[in-house]
């Protein structure tokens, strides 16, 4: 690949750190809101980032410097599994500072794909609607739109009922231990199997993962048993309670052989209720209206609004250059 973007001259570069996390957060925060009005971010959801697994500062981030040295634009490179899906994240205001950002988590990618001895793979990124520079960037570089996300809300304004468990149905609050783990893990796969951009990840990166996200306990985590087999799982984390005092719904997911038995309105009732008695203004939650399961239909009827748009971008590439 032949570079063709240059950086600005009075511009630096140099791979992220652990004590850059402010900074990557400042600098994203203030994008968002100069996009669409608000951080939509937290200091703890880009730590999490950081200290990933399955993320090489070394190799797989770039943070620009002003010539002030102030941050000037971030970028990382995740690759998914074997590194068939490859996502890529460009934050900077400034034109020039995102395409080169943007040439370098190609150029990475396509990298990640030789190693690995794939003859394609498959270039995610997910940004907002109203982000046109980014749209442009994008598009420009033969990027499609594969799918719409919505941000979802509903607010609480006093207690929410508890709703009724449905027959037959144990609910499991809190998973610790190892076997519960590894079960969890397993109903998370065969639930988002199949859908946009979802590669499982190995077991142990992925308990690594939640371990070092600050917004997220075991304890927010549920499951649902039929018969002691495990077939739904909730997890909710905090990473939206310095947005207004919310609730956020990360994951819920049913298997397909017990899916349209109501499981999927319970649990999202049910973290309504744990929301509202916890004293949070409202619960939110993405949804994928691309989804194979009628998602989007449960949580409108459920009461919840769209209140941010955002689209997944897809390309597919030859790892060659």
């Amino acid at each position: 690949m032949t570079t063709t973007v240059v950086l600005p001259g009075d511009h630096t570069v140099r791979s992220p750190e652990l004590q850059d996390a402010e900074a990557i957060f400042g600098l994203r925060s203030a994008h968002n809101t100069a996009v669409v009005g608000f951080a939509d971010c937290t200091l703890d959801e880009v730590a999490g980032e950081i200290v990933d697994p399955g993320f090489d500062l070394g190799t797989d981030g770039w943070l620009v410097l002003d010539r002030d040295g102030l941050p000037a634009g971030y970028a990382y490179t995740f690759g998914k599994g074997n590194r068939e899906i490859v996502e890529i994240e460009v934050t900077s205001q400034n034109p020039a500072v995102a395409a080169w950002l943007f040439e370098q988590t190609m150029r990475r990618a396509r990298e990640m794909g030789r190693e690995r001895g794939h003859a394609e793979i498959t270039v995610d990124s997910t940004i907002y609607r109203a982000d046109e520079p980014l749209r442009a960037l994008l598009s420009g570089h033969d990027f499609v739109v594969g799918t719409t996300y919505h941000q979802m809300r509903i607010d609480h304004t006093g207690p929410v009922a508890t709703p009724e468990v449905p027959a037959g149905v144990v609910v499991r609050r809190g998973t610790f231990d190892a076997a519960s783990r590894w079960i969890a893990h397993e109903v998370l796969i065969d639930s988002f199997r199949g859908q946009f951009g979802f590669v499982p990840r190995p077991h142990d990166e992925w308990v690594t993962a939640l371990d070092a996200r600050a917004n997220f306990d075991w304890s927010q985590l549920t499951l649902l048993e039929i018969d002691g087999k495990a077939v739904a799982i909730r997890m909710c984390s905090d990473a939206h309670i310095e947005q207004g005092n919310l609730g956020h719904v990360g994951m819920l997911g049913v298997l397909k052989e017990f899916r349209g038995r109501g499981l999927a309105r319970f649990l999202l009732r049910d973290a309504f209720a744990l929301d509202a008695a916890a004293g949070r203004t409202g619960t939110t939650l993405y949804v994928d209206t691309n989804n194979p399961t009628p998602a989007l239909g449960l949580y409108l009827s459920a009461g919840m609004t769209p209140t941010l748009v955002l689209d997944g971008w897809r390309r597919h590439v030859l790892p060659t250059y």
